[in-house]
């Protein structure tokens, strides 16, 4: 009998990434409409203010798309089983990642954020089975930071990121014996 584990999505944690997006867009396009009011000693020229209002409702506009389409999304965000670690916990995840193509596990913090990184010898395998152009750059650019492509965050998940890391680190120590 083949064991399977599924971690839902969290609606909650989704929630509040879209409510984020959203007061950010919102900033972002009162900074970009009106930047006097937001002139200070650090920023003080109006066009640099408007310039960075367009690119975070840009950048936060394209996550708050992103986020609404997982808080509808009724798929598990993450399947462990036999195969591998299947991944639709976010906007980069590409699907199956088999167990024979996880070279190690490691770990790394970018601000508060602790993100499980799955090393692999095949990374232009999983790059190029990313659904659109943005992935796609953003799976390259984590391959080039990071030295890999794969990475997964509990942020929209249901559980919490010690546990996570745990449970994959368990079933990997499995799959290598």
């Amino acid at each position: 009998m083949e064991e399977k584990i599924e971690i839902q999505l969290s609606k909650t944690k989704i929630l509040l990434l879209l409510s984020g997006a959203i007061a950010f867009v919102v900033l972002g396009t009162l900074l970009a409409m009106n930047p006097e009011p937001f002139r200070s000693p650090l920023f003080r020229n109006p066009e640099t203010i408007r310039i960075a209002g367009i690119v975070a409702v840009g950048f936060f506009g394209l996550c708050l798309i992103f986020i609404a389409k997982k808080l509808f999304d009724q798929k598990a965000g993450l399947i462990i089983d036999q195969k591998g670690i299947t991944d639709n916990s976010n906007s980069t995840s590409v699907g199956l990642i088999e167990w024979d193509d996880i070279s190690d596990i490691g770990t790394i913090q970018v601000a508060s954020t602790k993100i499980l990184m799955l090393e692999t010898d095949k990374p232009d395998k999983y790059i190029n089975r990313a659904k659109n152009g943005i992935s796609k750059r953003a799976l390259k650019a984590n391959h080039k930071m990071y030295g890999s492509p794969l990475s997964i965050v509990s942020n929209s998940l249901k559980i919490k990121y010690d546990d996570l890391e745990k449970l994959i680190r368990e079933e990997f120590e499995k799959r290598k014996k």
